[in-house]
């Protein structure tokens, strides 16, 4: 059975670092999409390392490779193409925003075009946590939890 999330209840974390230093407002559109993307993937892996560790306890390499699987930029391309359907005009041009920035690293263990539709994913997972609206983040991350097995 699928968990409804609590909007009332949800408080934004970003709305929370923000207050608890006393952060200014910064217009969402000066950050480039690497910076998006580089929020984006921390994000997205905290997501998917407290949905793997909520599981249940397990021993640290068991967990560790759960996660691999889910945040590696196969994983993540792979969720983009399975939720490209389901983007607002808006979050497709924060995906491209990503996309199609000019990166200095290159790709590890996987090919060019795989990583740069991952880095469009965690743009749009950048964009959507620094605006603070985690419950469409959820909502996109999902389908990639149903990869996950702890047999």
């Amino acid at each position: 059975m699928e968990k409804k999330i609590d909007e009332q209840n949800l408080l934004s974390m970003t709305v929370f670092i923000k207050k608890a230093w006393n952060l200014p407002d910064t217009d969402i559109k000066s950050y480039s999409g690497l910076t998006l993307a580089y929020i984006g993937d921390a994000i997205y892996e905290l997501v998917i390392r407290t949905y793997i560790v909520e599981q249940g306890n397990a021993p640290v390499n068991k967990l560790h490779k759960q996660v691999v699987k889910l945040v590696k930029a196969s994983a993540q391309a792979s969720l983009y193409h399975t939720i490209q359907d389901m983007l607002t005009e808006e979050e497709e041009a924060i995906y491209k925003r990503g996309r199609n920035a000019k990166s200095f690293t290159s790709a590890k263990n996987t090919d060019i075009v795989e990583y740069r539709t991952a880095t469009g994913l965690e743009a749009l997972i950048g964009y959507l946590y620094l605006t603070g609206q985690t419950v469409r983040l959820l909502e996109l991350i999902h389908p990639v939890l149903d990869l996950v097995s702890f047999s």
